[in-house]
């Protein structure tokens, strides 16, 4: 999938410019971003508002990259949440180095349109004036009525269908510079986190506390993130790229619309990163998916972190209720460091860089084959494998085949129970570690007269 980066951090993307993609609600942003990368990356609805955050996909035209970043729809006169909405999109004009500015033929232009091109003037950045929804050449008599915008010529699209889409992309091209103005550099290869958990329970306020500033936005209404936001944020003295995805509500494949795009970002953001830092809600009952969220990580191999969110609202009747729950509940990741943070008040998120070096240190960790051998020999002489149809199988040989995860293969001369492998990694973690990660162990058994 697309490697997504925050528009507030160019540095991840010096050698290309960037095109901010702004307008009102429902005018076919997310549609346009998507025919421009010629895939479905922006989540897409028939609701007006469904891009929240402002997301950003690399793009290429004639073998020229660029950055184009969607933002949610921009109306000046919003308030509450949309207000929030409205000002990401601002940041997004800011950081960028040109503005494709998108209009709904169909409707022309609105007093919003207007306060938002005074908006851009002021930005004094270059700015391509598309009239999307132009289906057919009727409706370009229709887009014509934009030149009173003062913004230039109107280029007439339809981003449904693709009319236009080439020789926009082409204006495009034009408006936007060689290589993006007042770039730094940076140390190549922070470490990738992806921030997840079910809706609600803190993610983009953790990612906010964490960063210092408002880099996403922040509602009470659960599943306010639909799109993942890529965050260079300096945690510990050093920088990480964090992702803050959609809230996992459902299984995938009961999911619909704008929520089953977001589920599979959640998903991709997992694969796409090193770390999982797993975000529960302390305050309520360990759920069903929480528990998903935490298998998707373990399954796809990443360290995990598990962070506790909302510690200010626990009580001292709740403590030792959570710790029961996760006890029970969480038994099959009981390696996995544990925090209690309050992304409100900022509570131990100070403690969210050692444990993430933990559980790398951990998913990274090799043993050499002799030490490795010698630890089998002893462990086999004291607890030996159970025996099979009256044969009792011998461990030939054990090597690690991989890290990250840590993955082992045990050379049998039969058929080891699945017991006995989950003791092998029991003892493993006992003896050599293994904090924040999963472990892979594989038997393969040697057939009679094979050698090797």
């Amino acid at each position: 999938m697309t490697d997504l980066i925050d528009t507030e951090n160019p540095e991840d993307r010096a050698d290309q410019p960037v095109l901010a993609v702004v307008g009102r609600p429902n005018v076919g942003k997310s549609t346009l971003v998507n025919r421009i990368l010629g895939r479905r990356e922006a989540v897409v609805e028939d609701v007006p508002g469904v891009t929240r955050d402002r997301v950003a996909y690399d793009a290429q035209w004639r073998g020229r990259r660029f950055t184009i970043v969607d933002t949610g729809g921009w109306d000046p006169d919003a308030v509450g949440l949309q207000k929030a909405v409205a000002a990401q999109a601002e940041i997004a004009v800011s950081a960028a180095d040109a503005v494709l500015f998108v209009v709904d033929a169909t409707i022309g232009a609105t007093d919003s349109d207007e306060a938002v091109v005074r908006v851009l003037r002021k930005a004094k950045k270059p700015v391509v004036l598309v009239a999307n929804k132009v289906d057919d050449e009727r409706a370009e008599a229709d887009a014509a009525m934009l030149w009173s915008l003062g913004l230039g010529e109107p280029y007439t699209v339809s981003a449904l269908h693709g009319r236009g889409s080439g020789d926009l992309l082409d204006v495009i091209l034009d408006a936007l510079p060689e290589t993006p103005a007042e770039r730094f550099d940076t140390e190549d290869g922070p470490r990738r986190v992806a921030l997840v958990g079910r809706p609600n329970v803190g993610k983009s306020s953790l990612l906010n506390r964490l960063a210092g500033e408002q880099r996403v936005v922040v509602d009470s209404v659960a599943g306010t993130t639909r799109d993942p936001v890529d965050s260079l944020v300096e945690v510990g003295g050093e920088t990480w790229k964090f992702v803050d995805t959609a809230g996992l509500r459902r299984r995938v494949a009961h999911a619909s619309g704008a929520e089953y795009y977001s589920s599979l970002r959640t998903a991709a953001a997992i694969d796409a990163a090193e770390v999982a830092v797993v975000l529960l809600d302390a305050s309520e009952a360990i759920s069903e998916q929480d528990q998903r969220v935490i298998a998707m990580a373990v399954d796809a191999g990443r360290a995990l972190v598990l962070a506790f969110n909302k510690w200010d609202l626990v009580d001292e009747d709740r403590r030792p209720q959570l710790t029961r729950e996760i006890e029970r509940e969480l038994a099959r990741v009981h390696w996995a460091p544990r925090l209690n943070v309050s992304a409100h008040t900022g509570r131990a998120v100070d403690r969210l860089a050692p444990a993430l070096h933990a559980a790398l240190d951990g998913w990274e960790t090799r043993i050499s084959t002799g030490k490795l051998n010698a630890w089998m020999a002893e462990l086999v002489a004291k607890t030996p494998p159970p025996v099979r149809s009256g044969k009792q199988p011998k461990i030939l040989f054990v090597t690690q085949a991989g890290t990250r995860p840590p993955r082992f293969v045990l050379f049998t001369s039969g058929f080891l129970e699945a017991g006995y492998r989950r003791f092998v990694e029991r003892r493993l973690r006992e003896d050599f570690g293994f904090v924040g990660s999963p472990i892979e162990v594989s038997v393969k058994v040697r057939e009679k007269g094979k050698r090797g």
